[in-house]
């Protein structure tokens, strides 16, 4: 039987264009005017407006892959390693530069949170307008309309506009018509990183489903470790554009899991490279101690923060600073955001800083997730999902431990206030 998806030296090259001004010597230009003033002014024009510089950037590059009818293949990486890239491929969003795809069957996608809902529109009128877009009849939607509305869970917001949907409600709604459309290959971005504990559960439990009971085959991008290791028996690793490993699910995320542990505790983006939109951009981030200075280290008995720098690039918003902190394996610890206020939303640069309390999270490595989005309507301006990853260790002087010498379970170790007396 031949693979349902055959993937032969795929590559997707992306022409950067830098553009530079060259300097002028004030010598130069008086000497010019007085040679000959209109041609030497019209030629500096065009040099103080500089000349184009063109880098090629490739975010796929020889690409090889065959996947059967029925696979639940994982695919991981860090941010800009090429995950989000490929699937566009696959999906016909965008085509490849070099090399050529083969699909046997129906294609469905989940690629981002709402793709395909209109704002104004009623949760009600999206799944008719989002199953059409995905390839579904209208006697299709009608048929399973019930079964949509109740996976999703917005029964009561159904007959509300969506700008008005928390980014959950998105995407339990998007999954919920995605999943229904039956077809025979399902491709989902990160759908796992929005939405509650109950839901992810219901999602995993769907594509399960679906796969073991109908044959689908499914291509799952998730910074979710442990959702990877419950849904892929077989997972593909990408490291900058490059498949750096594809083999069995456990063997390459203990693989991934050793490199991650290497990372950054700082890190900076410029230009093009900037997470962003056309209202706000994201320039650095660093975890740093009580005096705002980076570390490469946090100990479990002081508290750490962790800063980012951005900038708001237009008015009229009220973009909240927010931050995950995942454990190395993509589970959640906890989320937190700013308070909103209309200073956020300012013009010009900004930085954030949450604190972490001391002796709240346990020894282990952690990843901070660095997002900034507006809530009503949703939109999420940026969301570096890896942006930092850093160590909480013992400080053995001040080890509140004791004579235990074995690392204690869990994400937090909390100090709590206990009452004791005899009875």
């Amino acid at each position: 039987m031949r693979p349902i998806i055959e993937i032969k030296n795929v590559g997707k090259k992306y022409n950067i264009t830098h553009q530079r001004g060259s300097y002028v010597a004030l010598r130069d230009v008086l000497t010019g005017i007085l040679k000959n003033p209109f041609r030497f002014a019209k030629y500096k024009v065009k040099q103080v407006a500089g000349f184009e510089k063109k880098e090629e950037f490739w975010a796929l590059r020889c690409v090889n892959l065959e996947i059967e009818k029925g696979d639940i293949v994982g695919i991981i990486g860090h941010n800009g390693a090429g995950k989000s890239t490929l699937l566009k491929i696959l999906t016909g969003i965008t085509p490849p530069t070099e090399g050529e795809i083969i699909m046997r069957g129906r294609v469905a996608s989940l690629l981002e949170v709402g793709t395909g809902f209109h704002p104004e529109l009623t949760g009600r009128e999206n799944i008719f307008l989002n199953g059409a877009i995905l390839g579904m009849t209208k006697k299709e939607l009608t048929r399973k309309f019930d079964e949509i509305v109740a996976f999703s869970g917005v029964e009561k917001f159904l007959d509300t506009p969506v700008k008005h949907y928390s980014s959950g409600m998105y995407v339990r709604l998007a999954f919920s018509v995605a999943a229904h459309m039956e077809p025979d290959i399902l491709l989902v971005d990160e759908v796992l990183a929005v939405g509650d504990a109950e839901f992810q559960k219901k999602c995993l439990g769907k594509m399960e489903e679906v796969t073991n009971k109908e044959g689908r085959t499914i291509l799952f991008v998730s910074h979710n470790m442990a959702a990877i290791q419950r849904l892929c028996p077989k997972t593909m690793w990408l490291e900058k554009g490059n498949v750096k490993m594809f083999g069995k699910t456990e063997e390459v995320v203990d693989r991934y899991l050793e490199d991650a542990k290497s990372r950054t505790t700082d890190a900076s983006w410029m230009g093009r490279n900037a997470p962003g939109d056309d209202i706000a951009v994201l320039h650095s981030a660093r975890i740093i101690n009580e005096y705002h200075e980076s570390i490469p280290l946090a100990t479990a008995n002081k508290k750490v923060g962790v800063e980012f720098s951005y900038e708001v690039l237009k008015p009229g918003h009220a973009p909240v600073p927010n931050i995950h902190i995942f454990t190395l394996r993509g589970e959640t610890a906890f989320i937190s955001h700013e308070e909103l206020d209309e200073k956020l939303g300012t013009v010009g640069k900004h930085r954030a800083t949450m604190w972490i309390p001391e002796n709240l999270l346990n020894e282990g490595t952690y990843i901070a997730g660095i997002a900034l989005s507006t809530m009503r309507p949703l939109k999420i301006h940026f969301y570096r999902q890896d942006a930092l990853v850093f160590n909480v260790v013992e400080d053995i002087m001040h080890s509140r431990k004791m004579d235990f010498n074995q690392k204690i379970p869990g994400v937090v170790r909390p100090r709590l206030k206990w009452d004791h007396k005899k009875i």
